[in-house]
């Protein structure tokens, strides 16, 4: 038995009927993970606002946020059944509901399932069938290509295991259009290349966590200067990728200027992060949430310089 298999999650299954159902309803909305979910929707709304070039149908919006909703949570859910095993011996998720036994690993299993069917036909039915397919495809690459086949088994897990939450720019863009565009396309690389710089500044914090369950994340199978390098050599290729919208003809001044400022502070902070790097600095010294901090900060600065943008052109 390895130490990940060493302390069931089960013998905490009988404390789910102890709690209130209020209580009980928390923990349900807990396997969703809320506070990830609203960053997906920081970067879904925006799009639909540039696709319409104006003020999209607030109940195509309200129907798209909902339904990304449901299918993120339930791709969460399934990800806390599948991770149950390392989430009770990690700090950082020690409080999940599956650990604490809020929840059964049986009930979180049916819950992620129902969820996911749900968000489907309701993709389907309430907005096109096309941004049915792009949820359902997001879901399954994050339950199964990152969660099961990728995370326990390659540092490059956050690299493409990230391609799941580019997915709600191209739903948001399909929702108002039925179609895709280079546009969205554009937005979605923008994605892709900030995922990894903004998640391995928190895994430098955390690495511990990972190194004692066995998840080679970057920071814990690479030293910090070999890190916090792909960090600045990402960074710059995001921060490119971004300035591609305005003269490609898909955004003009107003978000070029927020982009082309939001991008100049984050290469400051990477590059600030590097030198920390470089000198030998840890702990504390190292300041590496700085740059998590500001990578919440710039994505939703860029996103809603998206949406605004269409009304000053």
């Amino acid at each position: 038995m390895t130490a990940v298999e060493s302390r069931p999650v089960e013998e905490h299954s009988t404390g789910s009927r102890r709690l209130s159902p209020v209580a009980r309803a928390g923990a349900f909305v807990a396997l969703t993970k809320p506070r990830i979910i609203e960053l997906l929707l920081i970067t879904t709304i925006p799009v639909m606002f540039l696709a319409e070039q104006g003020v999209p149908d607030p109940r195509l919006v309200l129907a798209t946020c909902l339904g990304g909703y449901l299918s993120a949570g339930g791709a969460n859910a399934l990800n806390m059944y599948l991770d149950r095993d390392i989430d009770a011996l990690m700090h950082r998720t020690g409080n999940r509901p599956l650990v604490t036994g809020a929840v059964t690993p049986r009930e979180c299993l049916a819950f992620g399932l129902a969820l996911a069917v749900l968000s489907t036909l309701w993709f389907g039915l309430l907005v096109n069938w096309l941004s049915a397919a792009l949820s359902l495809g997001a879901l399954l690459f994050y339950v199964v290509g990152y969660t099961m086949l990728l995370k326990r088994r390659t540092s490059q897990n956050i690299v493409w295991g990230g391609i799941a939450g580019c997915m709600p720019v191209l739903i948001g863009w399909s929702s108002v259009t039925g179609s895709l565009s280079w546009a969205a396309f554009i937005l979605f690389l923008v994605i892709f290349f900030w995922t990894p710089p903004h998640y391995w500044p928190l895994s430098m914090k955390v690495r511990e966590d990972y190194a004692r369950v066995g998840v080679p994340m970057l920071p814990v199978v690479a030293a910090n200067t070999v890190v916090a390098r792909q960090i600045v050599l990402y960074s710059w290729v995001m921060v490119a990728v971004s300035l591609t919208l305005g003269p490609l003809g898909y955004a003009g001044w107003f978000y070029t200027t927020v982009a082309a400022a939001s991008g100049g502070w984050w290469l400051w902070e990477a590059h600030a992060l590097r030198a920390r790097a470089r000198a030998g600095l840890t702990g504390a010294r190292l300041k590496e949430m700085r740059l998590f901090h500001w990578s919440i900060t710039y994505v939703s600065l860029l996103f809603l310089a998206v949406a605004i943008d269409p009304f000053l052109r």
